[in-house]
């Protein structure tokens, strides 16, 4: 008797129109690292920490432009906000990913995410943070930025400006974690990132 795949939850993986390909996002995230650099005046005393899930290889990509331009490692860490949300009682719980920081005393310290939303996974990783040390600096570099700010935090580095209704869904997909580089955007009536 043959055996059938789950049926996934959610959108088809192919569900909407593709807004950046494998090409824009590597084109995104070469300017990005630039203008870390250009900002930070190179390399010295910076580290890169990706926000769980897609903001970990997001961030080993900039460290990645960042060394072939520099010639020089920048430290990279990651870091999970789960137990940091304030929105913890309305929203399952996910299970935790393993959080990787480098001493952040002192050091320019630039988050690294993939989809910027209502602000507040990014107050959550500035809570956790707090928890860590005293960096000199932190600033936040994302992939896209989609507007619909419910707290006051803006990115300092931005790959795509992409303004959606609360009614679409931007799904960001990577090779790393997905198989495939895109930008999607869905309509979904719950609009969830």
């Amino acid at each position: 008797m043959p055996t059938h795949a789950p049926v996934p939850s959610g959108p088809t993986p192919t569900a909407g129109r593709v807004v950046l390909d494998a090409d824009d996002i590597h084109r995104a995230l070469t300017r990005i690292s630039h203008e870390i650099l250009e900002r930070n005046k190179g390399a010295e005393d910076l580290l890169l920490l990706g926000l769980h899930t897609r903001g970990v290889p997001l961030a080993h990509r900039i460290a990645a432009n960042i060394a072939t331009v520099e010639g020089t490692t920048v430290a990279t860490g990651s870091l999970d906000v789960t137990m940091y949300r304030d929105d913890l009682r309305s929203h399952p719980t996910r299970t935790p990913h393993r959080t990787e920081v480098p001493d952040i005393d002192g050091k320019i310290v630039v988050l690294v995410d993939d989809v910027l939303y209502s602000g507040r996974t990014i107050r959550a990783a500035l809570d956790a943070l707090s928890d860590l040390g005293r960096p000199a600096v932190v600033r936040l570099a994302v992939l896209v930025d989609r507007g619909h700010r419910e707290l006051p935090i803006r990115a300092d580095h931005v790959g795509k400006n992409l303004p959606t209704a609360r009614s679409e869904r931007v799904s960001l997909r990577l090779v790393e974690t997905d198989e495939i580089d895109e930008v999607r955007i869905i309509d979904s009536p719950g609009g969830s990132q």
